[in-house]
């Protein structure tokens, strides 16, 4: 299978991970504990969530509520398990020819859309093809940039010169082929990401209206949306795959705070918790006993400036700014010990990950923070802006950041809240941040290339920082360019250390679940992506 070269290096970097951070193990020995052991098939489980930015298609899906639905209501050709390795969902196999230029897909048979149609190559290929033209304005549409004839659909000017990408061909109702520009070595690692699902012939009649009552080939079904309150996923009883719902469906909850999410758990009125607001972290152990979960998960979190406004900006300020900040403490103190200090653009747990990649950037010390912001000719206008959303838990420790700049800087440096995750992502989309950003970043696929040719690139769809460095972008062309996933990994290790000269980001610290279920509920386990698996949940009588 491939992905395997890489499973023992990435078994080890979470085990280090794990004791770095005193947690728990991400294996099904999270779940159980709660429950008298009688199981209701058709039971609910309700999983605290917010409103998705968009209508929920899945190459129109980048932030965690809309992806909350669509990894549920649809299921991908291939997914990656807590090692690592690539495993088949709806995939039979992905196959690479001899140099990775041209990849076949073989589908298992049996799937079905949930209006009852069948899924087939041209599922896939039709709605690939849609996606990537650029009159349909998708976010991730650059995620099929990599085909044959995407310059077609997509043209940097004017309009598409064809309806669609030459390199996807359809050989039978369960094989299709996609050929690319370039030789891909990790091509089938893409594939495990949401935009490379298939979407039914009813699609194209409605996009709006699908968008707002989606049909996928998943585990659940959608049934409603309300806005702000909740959306609702039944169980789909016909479901092909492996990983059917052990449950009878999801009520998703939106809360404007985590903190309200919680109260709800504790009084039996939520039943799973992703993330526990940080004022929560030091009792909530100890309010759930077995059924808290504190693991770490191939996540990020970092401060991005954008460089609208930090164009001229010698990159030694954002060292120093970076070396202001007392991550250990933060970690420790106003975030109860749940977060990892960052010494990397990438999370331990991903193939390619560098211990201690930032060469001591990441490294407390005032004293040569003070030193690299004089010698890049200071902060501009002195003023440091963080912006971050309301409803996510981040108040605390921007403000201890913050704390750290004004002491260590002599700098103004104030948090801009807001309300939601959907207006922080309008803001960045529509460049009207301040000066910085709060960015949040969970794997969509286990390799070094996602935590920096995704969000670094000068054409990536999530470099909302607008940063753009002709070096990094041939280093990263260099690396998808490698004959072998080892090299390509090399190159953008390389990568990565140009990343610490320009400073895209200021890393701050890895990212672990602290999360917990109520007593109704039971089986419940976070995977390395640090997304609760659903479809494992069982509910209790």
């Amino acid at each position: 299978m491939r992905g395997a070269r890489s499973a023992k290096w990435v078994v080890s970097a979470i085990v280090v991970a794990m004791a770095a951070t005193a947690c728990g193990s991400d294996s099904d020995d999270n779940g159980g504990g709660g429950g008298s052991g009688d199981v209701n098939a058709d039971g609910i489980v309700r999983i605290d969530g917010g409103e998705p930015q968009n209508p929920l298609i899945p190459t129109n899906t980048n932030e965690q509520y809309g992806a909350l639905v669509i990894q549920n209501v649809w299921s991908k050709l291939l997914d990656f398990d807590d090692n690592g390795e690539i495993f088949m969902v709806a995939a039979e196999s992905v196959e690479p020819n001899e140099d990775n230029s041209v990849w076949t897909v073989t589908l298992k048979d049996g799937w079905t859309f949930h209006d009852g149609t069948p899924v087939t190559a041209q599922s896939y290929v039709d709605a690939w093809n849609w996606a990537a033209n650029i009159q349909n304005e998708q976010n991730n549409s650059f995620w099929f940039a990599d085909i044959v004839g995407y310059e077609d659909v997509h043209p940097e000017e004017g309009d598409p010169t064809a309806d669609t990408m030459s390199g996807l061909q359809v050989v039978d109702d369960t094989t299709f082929t996609i050929e690319l520009s370039n030789p891909v070595s990790y091509y089938d690692y893409k594939l495990g990401y949401d935009a490379f699902t298939p979407l039914p012939e009813s699609f194209y009649d409605d996009p709006e209206a699908f968008g707002e009552h989606p049909i996928g080939n998943g585990p659940y079904q959608f049934e409603s949306w309300t806005n702000n309150q909740s959306i609702e996923l039944t169980r789909y009883d016909d479901y092909a795959g492996e990983d059917a719902a052990q449950n009878g469906g999801i009520e998703i909850i939106a809360y404007t705070g985590l903190d309200a999410a919680y109260q709800d758990l504790l009084s039996g009125n939520l039943d799973v918790i992703r993330q526990v607001d940080p004022r929560d972290l030091p009792v909530y152990q100890d309010d759930l006993g077995d059924r808290a979960i504190a693991q770490p998960y191939n996540g990020i979190q970092t401060i991005v400036p954008v460089w609208y406004n930090w164009e001229d900006t010698d990159p030694r300020v954002l060292q120093g700014v970076s070396m202001a900040i007392d991550r250990e403490t933060i970690t420790t103190t106003v975030l109860n010990g749940s977060r990892t200090p960052a010494d990397s653009f990438v999370a331990p747990g991903v193939y390619g990950y560098q211990e201690g990649a930032s060469g001591g950037i990441t490294d407390y010390d005032p004293e040569r923070a003070r030193e690299l912001v004089e010698e890049g000719g200071g902060i501009p206008n002195n003023e440091i802006t963080i912006q971050y959303n309301a409803d996510g838990g981040h108040q605390e420790w921007v403000e201890a950041v913050c704390g750290n700049l004004i002491e260590n800087l002599g700098v103004e440096c104030v948090g801009d809240a807001k309300p939601d995750f959907a207006t922080d992502l309008e803001a960045r989309e529509a460049d009207e941040v301040v000066s910085m950003y709060r960015g949040g970043w969970f794997q969509d696929y286990p390799l070094i290339v996602n935590f920096t040719k995704e969000l670094y690139a000068s054409y990536a769809q999530s470099n909302y920082g607008r940063f753009n460095s002709p070096e990094v972008d041939e280093l990263f062309a260099q690396g998808d360019a490698a004959a072998t996933l080892d090299e390509t990994v090399a190159a953008y290790q390389e990568a990565e250390r140009v990343l610490w000269e320009e400073m895209p980001a200021i890393p701050l610290w890895y990212q672990n679940v602290n999360g917990g279920y109520s007593e109704n509920v039971d089986n419940v386990r976070f995977n390395s992506a640090g997304q609760p698996v659903l479809t494992e949940i069982t509910v209790n009588n």
